[in-house]
């Protein structure tokens, strides 16, 4: 049961993020008839979206890796972000695998930041 919230959901997120930002930018690319124009770049810029949040959470999950509080309140900000772009998307595209993966995102993230050490109290021996 200690896997349900382990910081290896983390992990996942970012290659979710990762992989559906790589696929989105693939499939927009064999789709789009034409040259490039202001549409294609939106829809790419949808996919780098997805890209850049995936590399970002990856960076997070090494930071929570080494106890680094940092790191659990990022993936928490990038989760709420995810979660607003799927809501700015729902009426084109139900990505409910990423609202599910952005919800326990959070939830990792928050149980991970309670359990690393506190760095202000850490910090306070040293002045």
């Amino acid at each position: 049961m200690k896997w349900l919230l382990s910081v290896h959901w983390v992990f996942i997120s970012a290659l979710w993020y990762f992989g559906n930002g790589i696929l989105h930018d693939i499939f927009v690319l064999l789709k789009h008839k034409g040259k490039y124009d202001q549409e294609l770049l939106y829809l790419l810029l949808n996919g780098h979206i997805l890209i850049l949040s995936g590399i970002i959470v990856f960076v997070c999950y090494l930071m929570m890796l080494n106890k680094i509080q940092c790191g659990g309140l990022i993936s928490i900000i990038i989760a709420v972000c995810m979660l607003i772009y799927c809501a700015m998307i729902f009426p084109f595209l139900k990505s409910l695998g990423t609202i599910v993966i952005s919800i326990i995102l959070i939830i990792v993230s928050i149980k991970a930041m309670n359990s690393f050490p506190n760095i202000y109290e850490i910090m306070q021996k040293f002045k």
